[in-house]
């Protein structure tokens, strides 16, 4: 029975483990459900309570919905960091997806309710539900392929077509579903979709076998202690000052601003002590330098992030209310237009990696650093054309569809620059000990650039689209120039990691990573 289990384990389609496309669907519907849910939140909490074809919504402002949809998409990403943990010390990922699936299925199930209480309740499960299985499902895809394996880098990339075939296919449906039938079918179709993805798990566990299991480790000195890391920090002057000077900040923002930011400010806290005393354990100053580096570069993925999730906040809103949506006497459900991204990503991903595969090849400047800065750049130029928007709406009191269109396609180019290059970064620069650790940050940092879109987003009820529009372009341009300016010494403190990785590569490089890049 045992060889029974072990052989269909190691069965492939198309190259890969099976279990990859298991995988792959189980994501690929969560990511429906997210997605579809993220484009209706901001629209169902602005939508009047009467009067609407769609239905009731919560009639609140659009500054009060903002300011709820930067909280929740924050803390769906930084519930990330206590889903590793409970993986990691408790039940492994197996389990930890297995219960996020559910946790989502009854979560979204609460939606379908329209009692208040039960769209707080919802929110609160899915937070959980995706902290729990987003982190640990990837972590199972790197599991499926052995130390060294080359397919291992093609089997991400299959997974996240699976992400973005899910925000694709959400957007395109999800938006129809509640113009025909309301805002509660949508919802409910959400969790109709996640239980789909449940039963494929369940379904797929012969195939997953010898991935995400729990393994009780035996306590060692290599072993990774949060407890004893905060416990040094009282032996450290420095480091507990400057959490001491933090702990005040935060206890202010508590009192003068509201008790959700003191939370927040604590949390920040407390990770900035954990990660100044990993600093300093560090044994090499090409360690330290490395990791200092990598902090930096979180900086330019909260910046990223906070434009970027306009998408789900302001510029949502934008279209619904300031975009002529008609094409051809159908007016388009603003949800759809979420769709571009997920389509362009599946249309553009390969072609940009290959771009990028090619100017490696040449010795052109083709670093982490740089594709990161060039994405938030890029990124950045995607909101001059919602500046354009804003402009033509105060001229004639409607704007085109075609700047969202290109608005999209910008913001587009620039994630396939920033996002999967971070990841990989991350797994370059971090010290092995705390590689989990560091994804969690990553997501954490992925979290507050959320926080921070929400709260860009509010202040144009204030200062207006136009202004807050103008604004975006101006800063990300600005900070992804800095970061160029600053390429050669941050390159420098890196120690070379990505030329090492070139020369060794490079035997392989022209018959194996153009081939990656173009499939």
């Amino acid at each position: 029975m045992a060889n029974t289990v072990k052989a269909a384990h190691q069965k492939e389609l198309f190259g890969h483990p099976i279990g990859l496309y298991i995988l792959f669907l189980t994501e690929m519907w969560e990511r429906f459900s997210y997605y579809g849910m993220r484009a209706l939140l901001v629209l169902y909490m602005t939508t009047e309570t009467i009067g609407d074809p769609r239905g009731a919504g919560l009639g609140w402002t659009s500054k009060e919905a903002l300011a709820l949809y930067g909280w929740y998409t924050m803390l769906v990403y930084v519930a990330s960091i206590p889903g590793g943990m409970i993986a990691d010390k408790l039940i492994g990922q197996k389990k930890s997806v297995l219960l996020g699936a559910i946790v989502l299925c009854l979560g979204h199930g609460v939606l379908v309710l329209t009692d208040i209480w039960a769209f707080y309740t919802g929110l609160g499960l899915v937070i959980l539900g995706v902290g729990l299985l987003k982190p640990n499902i990837s972590t199972m895809v790197g599991g499926l392929y052995k130390e060294g394996d080359i397919r291992r880098d093609k089997g991400f990339s299959i997974f996240y077509i699976g992400i973005n075939l899910g925000s694709l296919l959400a957007t395109m449906i999800v938006g129809l579903v509640v113009a025909k039938w309301g805002w509660h079918a949508g919802f409910g179709l959400a969790g109709i979709v996640m239980v789909i993805g449940l039963i494929n798990y369940l379904y797929g566990q012969k195939y997953l076998v010898e991935v995400g299991n729990y393994v009780p480790t035996k306590a060692d000195e290599n072993e990774v202690s949060y407890g004893k890391l905060y416990a040094k920090l009282f032996k450290s002057p420095k480091q507990l000052v400057f959490t001491g000077i933090l702990l005040l900040a935060s206890f202010y923002g508590w009192y003068t601003l509201e008790w959700g930011f003191g939370l927040l400010f604590l949390f920040l806290t407390a990770i900035t002590a954990l990660l100044m005393m990993i600093y300093k354990e560090l044994d090499t100053q090409e360690f330290k330098d490395r990791f200092l580096v990598l902090l930096l570069s979180f900086i330019m993925v909260i910046i990223f992030w906070g434009a970027f999730e306009q998408a789900g906040g302001l510029m949502n809103l934008y279209t619904e209310s300031k975009t002529d949506r008609n094409l051809f006497g159908w007016e388009i459900p603003t949800v759809m237009f979420q769709s571009l991204n997920a389509g362009f990503i599946i249309l553009l991903a390969t072609g940009i990696a290959s771009i990028w595969a090619k100017r490696k090849l040449k010795g052109k400047e083709a670093s982490s650093l740089f594709k990161m800065a060039l994405g938030i750049i890029i990124m950045g130029f995607g909101f001059l054309f919602m500046v354009f928007a804003a402009m033509e709406f105060d001229k004639s009191g409607s704007s085109s569809m075609i700047w969202l269109v290109l608005a999209y396609l910008f913001h587009t180019i620039g994630e396939l620059c920033i996002s999967p290059v971070a990841l990989s970064f991350i797994t370059k620069l971090a010290p092995v000990k705390y590689a989990s650790l560091m994804m969690g940050v990553y997501f954490a940092a992925t979290g507050l650039g959320n926080k921070v879109a929400g709260i860009v987003g509010e202040s144009a009820s204030e200062y207006g689209e136009l202004t807050i529009f103008s604004g975006i372009v101006i800063f990300t341009v600005v900070i992804g120039l800095i970061f160029i300016a600053l390429l050669k010494p941050l390159k420098r403190l890196t120690h070379g990691v990505e030329e090492s990785e070139r020369i060794l590569k490079h035997e392989e490089a022209e018959g194996f990573e153009l081939a990656d890049a173009s499939e």
